[in-house]
C-alpha cells in the first residue's frame, strides 16, 4: 500500500510516522508514504504556488500548473497501469467514516492532496481529482490534519500493527459490534475516588460480561448516535434480546420523564 502526499508542509507528518503504535506500519513498509511539495514544481525565483482569486475576495488560491506537474511526477514514480485515485481533502467532500477507512485499508493506496489557503483552482479539481473527503462540518487551515487522520486510521487496520491482533474488530462502528458504539472500559483499581467497577465485569462469568457490554453498547448508541441503531435494525443486526432491552430502556426513560413531570406538578 502506498500513499503519495502532496503538501506544502511535509514536516507536519513526522510525529505521525515516527511515534505511537501505528509507526510499525510505516517503518515496516506495510504502508509506504511519500511526500511531494508542489513548490518543487513551481516556476520563477519565488517558486510561487498560489495567486489571487479572479473576481476578488479574501485569501489566495493554489495554482493548477504546479499541482499538475507534481501529479505527473507522482504518476511516473508509481508506474501504475491503473493510476491510484487522487483524493482532495475538502469541506464539501464525503465525511470519512469507518466503512470508508476499511475500504482504503484494503486498497493499494492513493494520492492525497492537502489543500491550503482558500482552496485549489477548480479546473484542476474538475480534471484530476477523483474523490473529495472531509472530516466533518468544519474548516481546517489545510488538509494535512485530515490526511494524518486517514493514514492513522488505515495503518492501525493493517495486520501486525496493533499489539492485540484483531482488537480493532471490537472498535466502535465495526462489524463485530454491528456498527454500534463500543461499551465503556475499566481498569485497576477496582474502586477509584469512591466509584467502583461494575459488578458484572468482576463476575468472571463470560456470558454475563458479554451481555453487559452489549447492553451498554446499545444504551450508548441509542442515546448518542440513534441513527447507527436504526441502521443496525434495518440491516437485521439486532437480536430479540437486543430489542427487548431497548424497549425496556425506552419504557424506563418514559417513566422517568413522567415521574419528573409529576413532581413538578
Amino acid at each position: 500500500m502506498r500513499f503519495d502526499i502532496i503538501t506544502l508542509f511535509p514536516e507536519l507528518f513526522a510525529p505521525l510516522l515516527n511515534s505511537g503504535i501505528t509507526r510499525r506500519a510505516f517503518e515496516s513498509g506495510l504502508v509506504e508514504v511519500h511526500f511531494w511539495n508542489p513548490r518543487d514544481h513551481a516556476e520563477g525565483n519565488y517558486r510561487r504556488v498560489d495567486d489571487r482569486s479572479f473576481g476578488g475576495g479574501p485569501g489566495m488560491v493554489m495554482l493548477a500548473e504546479p499541482l499538475f506537474k507534481c501529479l505527473t511526477a507522482i504518476r511516473a514514480a508509481r508506474q501504475e497501469t491503473n493510476p491510484a485515485p487522487l483524493v482532495l481533502f475538502s469541506p464539501i467532500g464525503q465525511t470519512l467514516n469507518h466503512a470508508a477507512v476499511a475500504q482504503w485499508s484494503a486498497s493499494a493506496g492513493a494520492v492525497l492532496l492537502c489543500g491550503r489557503y482558500e482552496g485549489v483552482d477548480q479546473r484542476f479539481i474538475d480534471q484530476y481529482v477523483d474523490r473529495q473527503i472531509s472530516l466533518g462540518d468544519f474548516v481546517l487551515s489545510g488538509g494535512e490534519i485530515a490526511a494524518m487522520a486517514m493514514l492513522d486510521a488505515v495503518a492501525r487496520l493493517q495486520p501486525g500493527v496493533l499489539n492485540d491482533e484483531g482488537s480493532h474488530q471490537l472498535d466502535s462502528f465495526n462489524a463485530a459490534l454491528d456498527g454500534l458504539l463500543d461499551s465503556p472500559h475499566y481498569t485497576r483499581p477496582e474502586v477509584w475516588h469512591g466509584h467502583a467497577v461494575p459488578t458484572e465485569l468482576m463476575s468472571g462469568h463470560h456470558a454475563q460480561i458479554a451481555r453487559w457490554r452489549r447492553e451498554q453498547s446499545l444504551r450508548l448508541t441509542a442515546s448518542l448516535r440513534p441513527e447507527l441503531l436504526a441502521q443496525a435494525r434495518l440491516s437485521g443486526r439486532l437480536s430479540r434480546e437486543d430489542e427487548i432491552f431497548l424497549r425496556q430502556l425506552a419504557d424506563g426513560s418514559s417513566e422517568a420523564k413522567t415521574g419528573a413531570a409529576s413532581k413538578k406538578l
